[in-house]
């Protein structure tokens, strides 16, 4: 039997070792990720497995094992450095390897601690707890960068249960991160049904793509899918490294769940006609875009539209400009509503993601065939922002907090719902609002709140000081954010 707490204790230990000598949570899940693989390369290789990994014998884990000192670490970098040369999941995972452990001593004991345990043996359930915890302490730490790839685990869990995956159909995730909602979507389908042989095959093999262009973040969810007994170790990667944006590769999925990127347009630097470098909006001319704009979080918008199968279902996070925002955003907006069913809307809190001050939502939509009429006929907004207060470390919002949410949605017949808010219970976080009520709003937003804010009104309600405070903090910084964009495209950065 599998110690899990001693296992988990041993992969921590070494982190916080490691810390000491300026090693990073990312750059040491970095090198666990290469370590481990071998190991477990290794061990698939033998019986009962006797799978064809393809892994050099010069370069695999009983060579590695073997070696001692400056010796090890010479044979770590050559070892690195051959197998990002390889094909297929293989070399993807070790594509532009470095060792980032730079005292060889340190170096052997995390592989002496990786070839004590059995891994092949061990669930994918504890090895991906293992893993998971290394991610998300990794972009806890890292506030921004991977922090950005990082969507709650919370929330996740609960957009899967309100889109309901069915098995043998696919999923994409075009800006997949560390693969979090393809491991939602693992649990929901091999957990909600009794999957037969062609199911499990369909899960394991036909299920998950996805695009990841940061290279460091793509090896963590390539490793993190393999970890969850997901794709194979010696078959073809289900996640690209192309830029999602770039063109329709014209593949179309039932499902999309994703988290696109925040934060900045997106820009490339040029050299004008007076020999000056110049910052450029980047856009992406694309004909089945219904605008070309550089707002990157509405070209994923109608990217995911265009990825969908005829009545595909989606769910996607999306900052609080996409429903809001004039010209390019309020056609977006519009076309939106018109062919596609656009019928939910959850509305988040701040104080749940890595990066300080975001408000973001979560849009749900079916994609529709063309009509001459709008498919929305109505949009259900769940309001779980007003009044709401977490905080990542002290408070961090838990999927318990989502059950309320999930139960108006109603995901067995989310046709079937009934409002908590009303004229008498004017405090009902759960309302609908009519086509024709929003395409008469200002630029068609969908920016709407009804619940008053009881902090403004009654210093009793003030949240606890700490949160408080935390908030100042978040909104301070988001603040500065905003007027460092505005100055660069002042200065024309």
């Amino acid at each position: 039997m599998v110690n899990e707490s001693n296992i988990v204790s041993k992969v921590w230990s070494f982190a916080n070792i490691l810390r000491d000598d300026g090693v990073g949570y990312g750059d040491y899940l970095e090198q666990l990720t290469y370590l481990l693989f071998l190991k477990m390369a290794d061990e698939f290789s033998k019986p009962p497995y006797f799978r064809e990994i393809n892994i050099p014998e010069e370069y695999d884990w009983s060579e590695l094992r073997k070696k001692r000192g400056a010796e090890l670490e010479d044979h770590y970098n050559k070892t690195l450095k051959e197998l990002a040369n390889a094909k297929g999941i293989l070399g993807q995972i070790f594509t532009k390897s470095q060792n980032k452990i730079q005292d060889p001593a340190k170096l052997y004991r995390i592989i002496e601690m990786i070839d004590k345990e059995d891994w092949g043996m061990m669930g994918s359930d504890l090895k991906g707890k293992i893993y998971e915890g290394l991610l998300e302490k990794n972009a806890e730490d890292t506030k921004s960068g991977a922090g950005q790839y990082f969507t709650p685990r919370s929330l996740i869990k609960a957009m899967v249960a309100c889109v309901q995956p069915e098995p043998k159909k696919t999923i994409i995730d075009p800006a997949c991160g560390t693969g979090g909602f393809f491991l939602a979507s693992y649990d929901y389908i091999s957990q909600a049904h009794n999957l037969n042989r062609d199911e499990k095959e369909f899960l394991k093999n036909k299920t998950f793509y996805g695009n990841e262009i940061v290279a460091n973040t793509r090896r963590l969810c390539l490793m993190n899918m393999f970890l969850h007994n997901i794709g194979e170790i010696d078959g073809k990667s289900f996640i690209s490294s192309a830029d999602a944006l770039i063109a329709d590769e014209g593949n179309r999925y039932d499902y999309v769940l994703a988290n696109p990127p925040f934060g900045k347009k997106s820009s490339m630097t040029i050299t004008n006609e007076e020999g000056e470098q110049v910052k450029e909006d980047l856009v992406y001319n694309r004909q089945d875009f219904w605008v070309t704009t550089s707002n990157k979080q509405l070209n994923f918008l109608q990217h995911i539209r265009t990825l969908l199968k005829e009545n595909g279902q989606s769910a996607v996070v999306l900052p609080d400009n996409v429903l809001f925002e004039g010209g390019a955003g309020e056609t977006v907006r519009k076309e939106f509503l018109k062919t596609t069913d656009l019928h939910t809307i959850l509305r988040l809190p701040t104080g749940i993601f890595y990066r300080p001050g975001v408000k973001a939502n979560v849009l749900f939509f079916d994609n529709k065939p063309g009509a001459r009429d709008p498919w929305t006929k109505e949009v259900w907004f769940y309001d779980y922002r007003t009044n709401v207060h977490h905080t990542l470390k002290k408070k961090p919002m838990q999927f318990e907090d989502l059950e309320d949410f999930i139960k108006c949605y109603n995901p067995s017949n989310r046709h079937d719902r009934r409002e908590t808010w009303s004229e008498e219970n004017p405090e009902g976080r759960w309302r609908k609002y009519s086509y024709d009520e929003i395409i008469e709003r200002d630029k068609t937003s969908l920016d709407i709140f009804w619940l008053k804010d009881d902090s403004l009104t009654d210093l009793e309600n003030l949240p606890d000081p700490d949160i408080l405070a935390n908030e100042i903090i978040e909104n301070i910084e988001a603040g500065l954010e905003s007027f460092q964009a505005l100055m660069e495209t002042l200065n024309g950065e």
